[in-house]
């Protein structure tokens, strides 16, 4: 480079750095924040980052969370808070905070001004309704949901936060004394905060699109169908997870509740004195008085997930299915990955993941019977000859193994899912519906060679970490989220992931329960990718046959408190 050129190329420099937009600090309803800009390239496009804002006060224990009463000066927030207090992952000790309703806010600045009006995408993260954080799993400070990559390639805000999880978040006596639902009342509040302060930070308070996974992803759903989120959502998008999934609501609260308190010393025969026990008890007691079994259990993990959101007759007045008419205008996208029930089907039946390990077809009853509990001997008999009926030709471990995957795929999460798009699309006034499957495969070397996408394989590349951390991935990982990103943002900006700021590969076409419409999302996405009707004959079996068959009366069947007894010992 010459010395002339030099000279311009520092000019250049110098004027894109004087003239970058930042928002500097920002006047909230409780104070001023003041976050990061971070410079994306030489032209002067930067992205202010707010990390650790409250959203509310620090909540009391099994209570809902209030306001935050404000500061004084300038709150610093460059740094995320906390996770909200749950168990580790061996489950004998905790981490976190019960001071931990913060959000982090990511916008992307142009170079002349600051920007204005933007689409607003808030991310709700899974993990069970036990664990999680608004910023996700960390590895050399690389953060899982950090929001830079969407919100400078889709042109959104995004927005990410912490919710109260585990008994902390759910624990409930199924009455008035502990109604619970604490998390899902967080995440109201978060949603309810970014719609009132988020054209400060130049966000459209009228275009807020909730996204989530998994649990997250259930939450999403719950929040559309609550009375309480009225005006405040626009669009929504659930990936693997639903409110009509079979793991999303607690029928019985109580039983967990007394499992708690006897553990940790409360009374258990009156909810009042239960309650108040309960809530001046040591919160890290509280966490660690409840523990998921990973394995060696008498019934499938499902029945195991004790704090999950309940039908409290008020944020979640009804059962989930009667709801939808809640989310007449609310644009939706629903969908799952290829093989979403692997991570559960490898804590049932860990020989899935072992080529040197067979299963048998005993082993295969004994999974679909601990899954269709309500209908007894024909529900199993049933479910199990559907779901085997190919094996007369193809008995092979693959097939076989395959055969358990589809099955805890399709109960856990494309049945709900397809159930869940059927009631939005039937409920519809304004709002939009599309449905997609991802099933780009998994890449972890661990894995069988007829693996397809597992469960939470979609999260690197909706949050782009194939551009992120460049060296981690292939060429072909870039484009599946180079175009995850521009769907999942068109919809954000419009209600139609075909239109927006970003160009996609092919016509993504809106689904109804009379065409099946259905995005495909593989490494190539061309005209072939839209299909329709996915898994007709077994959505077929579950919604008609299997739903046509009588509910097993308690005298036919092991009583079901027993049942859950043996469960609350395990865990």
């Amino acid at each position: 480079m010459g010395r002339s050129e030099l000279v311009v190329f520092s000019l250049i420099c110098c004027l894109a750095a004087a003239s970058a937009a930042t928002l500097g600090a920002v006047y909230t309803e409780g104070g001023f924040v003041e976050g990061v800009n971070k410079k994306l390239n030489l032209l002067g496009d930067s992205v202010d980052i707010f990390k650790g804002i409250p959203y509310a006060a620090p909540p009391k224990a099994l209570e809902i969370a209030e306001r935050h009463p404000g500061w004084q000066g300038t709150l610093k927030t460059k740094q995320f808070k906390k996770r909200c207090l749950q168990a580790t992952i061996t489950q004998d000790d905790t981490f976190g905070s019960e001071d931990c309703l913060y959000l982090n806010i990511w916008i992307p600045q142009g170079r002349k001004q600051v920007s204005s009006n933007l689409p607003v995408m808030i991310w709700i993260y899974g993990g069970a309704f036990l664990m999680g954080a608004g910023q996700g799993a960390n590895f050399l400070k690389n953060y899982l949901y950090d929001g830079e990559e969407i919100a400078t390639r889709g042109n959104v805000i995004v927005v990410t936060f912490n919710y109260r999880v585990g008994p902390l978040g759910f624990l409930s006596t199924g009455d008035s004394n502990l109604p619970g639902n604490f998390g899902l009342w967080d995440q109201h509040m978060a949603i309810a905060w970014v719609k009132r302060n988020i054209a400060l930070f130049g966000g459209d308070p009228d275009n807020i699109t909730i996204f989530g996974e998994s649990a997250g992803g259930a939450s999403v759903s719950l929040q559309t169908l609550s009375p309480h989120s009225k005006g405040l959502i626009k669009r929504a998008i659930s990936q693997s997870g639903v409110a009509t999934s079979p793991w999303v609501i607690q029928k019985n609260p109580l039983l967990w509740a007394k499992t708690v308190a006897s553990k940790v010393g409360c009374p258990v025969d009156d909810t009042a004195s239960m309650a108040s026990c309960l809530k001046i008890t040591d919160p890290r007691a509280l966490t660690l008085a409840y523990k998921l079994p990973l394995g060696g259990t008498e019934y499938p993990v499902l029945h195991y997930l004790a704090f999950t959101p309940v039908i409290d007759g008020d944020f979640i007045p009804d059962d989930p299915v009667n709801l939808f008419a809640n989310a007449a205008d609310i644009d939706y996208i629903a969908g799952t990955n290829s093989m979403d029930g692997h991570l559960f089907a490898t804590v049932d039946m860990p020989a899935i993941d072992r080529s040197f390990q067979k299963i048998t077809d005993k082993d295969f009853y004994k999974l679909v019977s601990g899954l269709t509990i309500t209908k007894g001997l024909p529900g199993a008999n049933a479910t199990f000859d559907f779901y085997t009926q190919f094996w007369s030709r193809d008995a092979s471990q693959e097939t076989m193994k395959k055969t358990v995957v589809d099955f805890e795929t399709d109960i856990l999460f494309l049945i709900p899912t397809e159930i869940a798009l059927a009631q939005h699309s039937a409920n519809a006034k304004s709002g939009r519906t599309y449905s997609y499957l991802f099933s780009h495969p998994s890449r972890m070397p661990i894995y069988p060679s007829w693996m397809g996408a597992d469960h939470a394989d979609d999260l690197q590349y909706v949050f782009g970490k194939p551009f992120a951390t460049p060296l981690g991935y292939r060429a072909q990982d870039r484009t599946v989220s180079k175009n995850i990103i521009a769907y999942w943002t068109n919809f954000a900006k419009t209600g139609d992931p075909n239109v927006g700021n970003s160009e996609v590969p092919t016509q993504w076409d809106p689904y109804t329960a009379q065409n099946g419409n259905y995005l495909n999302i593989t490494k190539k996405l061309d005209t072939s990718s839209m299909k329709q009707h996915l898994r007709t004959n077994f959505l077929r079996f579950w919604t008609l046959t299997y739903q046509a068959l009588p509910t097993v009366t308690k005298e036919d069947r092991v009583p079901e408190d027993d049942v859950l007894v043996h469960m609350a010992a395990d865990s």
